[in-house]
C-alpha cells in the first residue's frame, strides 16, 4: 500500500470538493446580488468538468476571470477553515461508521441464527440431543 499516493488521490478529491461546494456558495451569493450571472455560472458549471476541480478552474478562468478568482478566494478560504478540524471528524465519523456497520451485521447474523435454531430445534447449537428417537 502506497500511503503517498493514497494521500495525493484524497487530498484531490477534497480540492475538487471544495471547488464544487465554493461554486455553490457563489452562485448563492449571486443569486442574490447578479441572478443573471448566477444562472450564468450554474449553466458553466453543469456543462464543464467540475467533477475535476482544476480543469474547472482552469476552463472557468478563460470564460470569465473575475468568477474564477472568486471561486478560488472562496476555496482556500473553505481549505483553510474545513482542514483545520478535518482529520479529527473523519477519523472519529469512520470509527463510528464501522462501529454501526459491525453492530447491525452481528444483529442480522444473530437474528438469522435464532430462527434457524427455532425453525429447527435439532441443528440448534445450544440444544440438548433427543436421546428417546434413538434407534438402537
Amino acid at each position: 500500500m502506497d500511503l503517498k499516493q493514497v494521500a495525493k488521490d484524497t487530498a484531490k478529491v477534497l480540492a475538487s470538493y471544495l471547488t464544487y461546494q465554493s461554486v455553490r456558495i457563489v452562485v448563492a451569493q449571486l443569486s442574490e446580488t447578479n441572478p443573471p450571472l448566477a444562472i450564468w455560472l450554474n449553466d458553466f458549471s453543469t456543462k464543464g468538468k467540475i467533477q475535476d476541480g482544476e480543469a474547472y478552474i482552469q476552463e472557468l478562468l478563460l470564460e470569465n476571470q473575475d468568477l474564477g478568482f472568486r471561486i478560488m478566494t472562496v476555496r482556500e478560504y473553505l481549505a483553510h477553515d474545513v482542514t483545520e478540524f478535518l482529520p479529527e471528524m473523519v477519523c472519529t465519523g469512520i470509527q463510528q461508521s464501522n462501529m454501526e456497520h459491525r453492530r447491525q451485521h452481528l444483529e442480522r447474523i444473530t437474528q438469522l441464527n435464532w430462527s434457524v435454531s427455532i425453525s429447527n430445534p435439532e441443528t440448534s447449537i445450544d440444544s440438548e440431543p433427543n436421546l428417546d428417537n434413538l434407534s438402537s
